[in-house]
């Protein structure tokens, strides 16, 4: 019985938490914000060696709470997406189909969302994870941005 109380408990948590999570729209950047590039990845990484940026790749799920307030919260900030459209070429791809499927694979995405910056050549100079607020997303980016 109490067992069955505590399974119970759980599942009313894990609704609530789905029901929490922002509705998002991963196709849609907003104004201001971070700009996604819809390019293939080949095609993207021949503009990093060509403008001599690096990428800035956020490999999401699209059940991901975090990954969602990434993208509601933080990626649609306009001071991240100042920076980050300046700075880098700005790639999201849904780690769990076509090529966000094949790169999640290549670059070992074990949770959601993965964040990597990487070099024209497609090498990982900077990874990490999870939700950022605006101000630590613009620290980070400043400070990969020296790299």
């Amino acid at each position: 019985m109490n067992k069955l109380l505590i399974l119970a408990a759980a599942i009313i948590v894990l609704v609530v938490v789905a029901f929490k999570a922002p509705k998002v729209n991963f196709d849609e950047d907003v104004t201001g914000g971070i700009q996604f590039k819809k390019e293939s990845w080949n095609d993207v990484l021949k503009q990093a060696k060509k403008e001599n940026k690096l990428i800035f790749l956020d490999i999401y799920a699209t059940w991901c709470g975090p990954c969602k307030r990434l993208k509601s919260n933080t990626f649609s900030n306009e001071e991240v997406g100042k920076l980050y459209n300046q700075k880098f070429i700005n790639v999201a791809l849904d780690g769990e189909k076509g090529e966000g499927l094949t790169l999640a694979q290549k670059y070992g995405v074990r949770s959601y969302p993965t964040l990597l910056f990487l070099d024209g050549n497609g090498n990982i100079v900077v990874r990490t994870g999870g939700y950022h607020n605006s101000d630590e997303f613009i620290e980070l980016g400043k400070t990969v941005a020296k790299k």
